[in-house]
């Protein structure tokens, strides 16, 4: 089994410098040539450095274009793929995987680790180990190896910034792939797409702003789907349906989801053709947002279907 390990960046390839944590080139390579040499991992893999190596936090829709694009070119030639990367991003990386690579057959294993593999003690040697090995008799899809656990590449967020147990994902019966006879690339197009949370007594001009600028938004709304009943905010809404850009609305709960209808201080979203994002992460509504956005078709029928079990179809 041939494994090809993309390496991005990222916490796991990193090493101490003045001012703090930095990529480094040879780090994972190096990591990699003892897991070989040792024999823990009987596959081959070969490496391929996204340079410049980034910090997730800088890691943007270019960058997911620039991975998808590695692993379309690479896709007949490996059995499997894996990506290290920073955790800041990580998530919002795989759930973009998941909406690019259309069709995909093989198994994408994204991993990263929360202290760099310089460091004693670090988390990174095990989830390069798993990663490698889930590349090879993991579910064809994107998924997510991180302290022990397989996440879905599509329904994962970070939940806790320090802890080696970073990651959460809900579960799920649908697999982390869009369906499709052959592979297809789906390219991120440069758009413009805001990111709006809901607050007592926010400054609602910036909704309409961002209503008037963006090519869409997603809303961050309370509980299972309610939003302030704002005359700023309803114009704001107004604005973006008549300029026929697309709304997406997702709790701020990490658990539970959407639900329209349930409470009269939703109707303000309903009655504008918001559409219900129910239970899908704010990462992966982000991602889908700029991947329908990006592809051809109305983006409104595309985000309010689920592709790759984003979210629970009912």
């Amino acid at each position: 089994m041939k494994v090809l390990l993309i390496h991005s960046g990222g916490t796991i390839g990193m090493i101490q410098t003045a001012e703090g944590f930095a990529p480094k080139l040879g780090v994972v390579e190096d990591a990699l040539k003892h897991i070989q040499n040792s024999g823990s991992f009987e596959g081959s893999a070969d490496v391929h450095i996204l340079e410049p190596l980034i910090d997730s936090a800088n890691a943007g829709p270019e960058d997911w274009s620039r991975i998808s694009t590695v692993i379309a070119d690479a896709h007949d030639a490996y059995d499997g793929f894996v990506i290290t990367h920073g955790t800041d991003t990580l998530a919002y990386t795989a759930a973009a995987l998941c909406f690019a690579l259309e069709g995909l057959d093989k198994p994408v294993i994204v991993t990263g680790s929360m202290l760099p593999l310089t460091v004693p003690g670090n988390d990174g040697e095990r989830n390069l180990l798993d990663a490698l090995r889930a590349a090879t008799t993991a579910q064809v899809g994107v998924w997510v190896q991180f302290a022990g656990q397989r996440l879905h590449g599509a329904r994962t967020r970070k939940s806790h910034s320090t802890d080696f147990d970073a990651f959460r994902s809900e579960p799920t019966h649908t697999p982390p792939i869009q369906s499709g006879p052959v592979l297809v690339n789906h390219i991120f197009k440069p758009v413009k797409v805001a990111i709006l949370a809901m607050a007592p007594g926010l400054v609602t001009d910036i909704f309409q702003y961002a209503a008037e600028q963006c090519d869409g938004l997603i809303l961050r709304c309370y509980g299972s789907g309610t939003a302030p009943e704002s005359t700023n905010l309803d114009r704001a809404l107004k604005t973006a349906k008549a300029r026929g850009i697309p709304v997406l609305a997702v709790s701020q709960c990490p658990e539970g989801g959407m639900a329209f209808g349930t409470y009269a201080a939703g109707s303000i979203l309903r009655d504008n053709a918001v559409i219900d994002g129910r239970d899908m992460t704010v990462e992966a509504a982000y991602a889908k947002m700029l991947h329908a956005l990006s592809v051809d078709g109305d983006p409104h029928k595309r985000l309010g279907r689920s592709l790759c079990g984003e979210f629970t179809a009912t």
